[in-house]
């Protein structure tokens, strides 16, 4: 599970970067059900709601709850008062920092994986930010670590070191990513796949109408990197892929939500889909696509034919 959206509202200079308010107890009580429909794998970051998303994941989980993966992410700098993204930084002191800022908010003695946050940072710096890390899987602090980028030449740094085991990209049924999957296979990494739901538009729920809401990132203040969503409204673009592949998804009895699940699955068997959520419910039709399993490669080849790719 995707814990960007239990963060609630923060903004970068008056836009915003959150998913709209959230009800916490509403978010512990989701992911502990989500716990009990099998889910193993949580996915934060330092900067989602500024440390509040780290705090209610560690609230949820406690202390001594180790049957899971903890993955957080750092490279942002924000104050946590006002919510506010001031810039970013991938010095080794503030790798430390962030870390262990990290750690007291999830309430954990280590991190399972601390991913570099910053999409394109300059390739020729990034060994820096990579030997850092690797000391600090040395020294116990992380288990593991890994680059959230959609750039393969990007990720290859981070793959030169032992410990790092996953890269996080953007990879959904409408918006595929072959180089990142060629590459993950390629190095053995994990493919982490964040936006397997397209921010919300495989849900089905913005069919018909768009997000007015101020402090969602998709909303009428959306920044301009948003595809899915263009100032509040569904890409007709995107809406026309929905429709045309809807029938294979739903098949067998699957929600659209699941199907798009089912489509990350059948695509590569090292994919790690991470959908968010907000709710009990929202988990619980998440975590469903669990007892369905991938697609069939005959319906995945169907929906490259409709999709033209």
């Amino acid at each position: 599970m995707g814990c960007w959206a239990i963060g609630g509202p923060f903004h970068a200079g008056g836009v915003q970067s959150g998913w709209g308010d959230v009800d916490d107890a509403e978010s512990v009580r989701a992911i502990r059900a989500a716990i009990d429909a099998g889910v193993t794998f949580f996915d934060t970051a330092d900067v989602y709601g500024a440390g509040h998303s780290e705090r209610i994941l560690g609230q949820a989980l406690g202390s001594e709850r180790h049957d899971v993966v903890v993955a957080t992410k750092f490279g942002n700098v924000f104050n946590e008062q006002t919510r506010e993204i001031t810039g970013s930084d991938a010095s080794p002191t503030h790798i430390r920092r962030a870390c262990e800022a990290s750690l007291k908010r999830l309430g954990r003695d280590y991190i399972d994986l601390l991913q570099f946050h910053i999409n394109e940072y300059d390739i020729d710096r990034a060994a820096e930010v990579r030997d850092t890390l690797q000391d600090l899987t040395r020294e116990g602090k992380i288990r593991a670590f890994g680059w959230s980028t959609d750039w393969p030449e990007r990720a290859a740094v981070f793959a030169e070191a032992p410990a790092c085991t996953s890269v996080q990209f953007q990879m959904n049924v409408l918006d595929d990513n072959p180089a990142m999957r060629r590459f993950c296979d390629q190095q053995n990494l994990a493919a982490i796949n964040r936006g397997p739901l397209a921010m919300g538009l495989l849900t089905g729920k913005y069919d018909r109408g768009g997000i007015s809401d101020p402090a969602d990132v998709r909303g009428p203040n959306s920044p301009d990197w948003m595809k899915y969503f263009v100032r509040g409204k569904p890409s007709e673009e995107f809406l026309g892929r929905v429709a045309a592949i809807r029938d294979i998804l739903t098949t067998d009895g699957r929600s659209l939500v699941q199907g798009a699940l089912a489509w990350l699955w059948a695509r590569s068997g090292r994919t790690i889909p991470i959908p968010g959520f907000k709710s009990v419910k929202q988990v619980q039709e998440n975590a469903g696509a669990m007892a369905f399993g991938p697609l069939s490669q005959e319906q995945v080849a169907e929906i490259d034919r409709l999709l033209d790719r």
